[in-house]
């Protein structure tokens, strides 16, 4: 099975790609997506569109993961990012791939065993997980390659 997972922004959004074989989740591949802040919006969100169909038809993964947004003080940066997951959601679901959605709590909760984990011990489970020389840099795609192996532990347990 091999799960796209995205960790949805406008100006940045993660992605990563990762395949359960053997008994063992494997890094694809990883990277951003990254949109320039004097682009108007509606070309901004077209762009993340067009990369994400670049890598779905490279990748070919059998499934989505998206981060769920959660609360934000600042109103700004949650519709920013809920346009940017819009566009996400959107792009899966023409591609014809089930979307499987997940909060951070989940997502840590998977990853580490500990809902309350800091985004640290995260990166060094992701790295350990992958068996990884390196933490993935940066933080989006870090965060992404985690919302694939939650992706992945849940399609298997379910």
């Amino acid at each position: 099975m091999r799960i796209l997972g995205i960790d949805p922004g406008t100006a940045t959004t993660g992605y990563g790609v990762v395949d359960y074989q053997a008994g063992r989740e494997k890094m694809v591949t990883y990277g951003t997506i990254k949109t320039d802040s004097g682009m108007a919006m509606p070309l901004r969100l077209y762009r993340i569109k067009l990369q994400l169909e670049q890598l779905l038809q490279e990748y070919l993964p059998d499934k989505v993961a998206v981060e769920e947004i959660f609360y934000n003080r600042n109103s700004k940066t949650v519709i920013s990012v809920a346009q940017s997951r819009g566009v996400v959601l959107m792009t899966a679901a023409a591609a014809g791939l089930p979307v499987l959605e997940y909060t951070p709590l989940q997502v840590k909760q998977a990853v580490v065993g500990y809902g309350n984990a800091d985004k640290r011990q995260v990166q060094l489970m992701v790295q350990r997980i992958l068996g990884m020389k390196e933490i993935p840099r940066p933080d989006d795609a870090a965060d992404a390659l985690a919302i694939a192996i939650c992706g992945l532990h849940s399609s298997r347990l379910g």
